[in-house]
């Protein structure tokens, strides 16, 4: 089902380091909005669509999401690359410093670990689908953020890629949603009486 490629869906090529940046970018690699709990969120939902049509969005997008882990683990260790202990530190980084060194590792921006709480899933495709939208905003903000914080083109290339994707993957999936309302709104309707 998965086939890698040995490249960056966009590339990221940071010239300069900048470990405040670096600390940042960690909520979108394992905060609660971040690219890995979307990524866990919606391959594990894809089993509770009600077609290969929702299936194969959901697979779709759940690929694209890791996709975009990579590319922000790219940008977080660039930025950090050859930073001493005193830089991690100056950063706010020490605490990660103490239990990863330099390697990374899936939290957000205040060093709160990535937890599976952050995949939701209710076995209703309407409320995931539309969870699902909520997410894609959510994340859409947070890039719109971090490009704010940032006047740095290494960065901003990478970030807006992302800030695109977000609302693509937002406009699928109010898409299918809208499809299964059609398709299936009457019957589920009947569900609930």
């Amino acid at each position: 089902m998965f086939k890698y490629v040995k490249k960056l869906e966009y590339p990221v090529n940071v010239q300069r380091k900048d470990l405040k940046m670096a600390k940042l970018l960690l909520t979108q690699y394992g905060g609660p909005n971040g690219e890995w709990a979307a990524a866990m969120r919606y391959l594990n939902q894809r089993f509770t669509m009600p077609d290969e049509r929702g299936k194969a969005l959901l697979t779709d997008i759940g690929t694209e999401e890791m996709a975009h882990v990579e590319m922000i683990a790219a940008m977080v260790d660039q930025l950090i690359q050859g930073a001493s202990v005193e830089e991690l530190e100056a950063a706010g980084l020490t605490p990660h410093y103490v239990e990863y060194d330099h390697a990374l590792f899936p939290m957000d921006v205040e060093g709160v670990p990535f937890t599976s709480a952050y995949i939701e899933a209710t076995g209703d495709y309407l409320a995931d689908l539309l969870s699902d939208m909520a997410a894609e905003q959510r994340a859409r903000v947070t890039y719109e953020n971090l490009i704010n914080v940032t006047k740095d083109p290494d960065l901003l290339g990478p970030l807006s890629f992302l800030r695109q994707r977000e609302i693509v993957h937002y406009t699928r999936f109010k898409e299918l949603k809208e499809y299964y309302e059609e398709k299936y709104g009457k019957k589920k309707k009947n569900m609930e009486r």
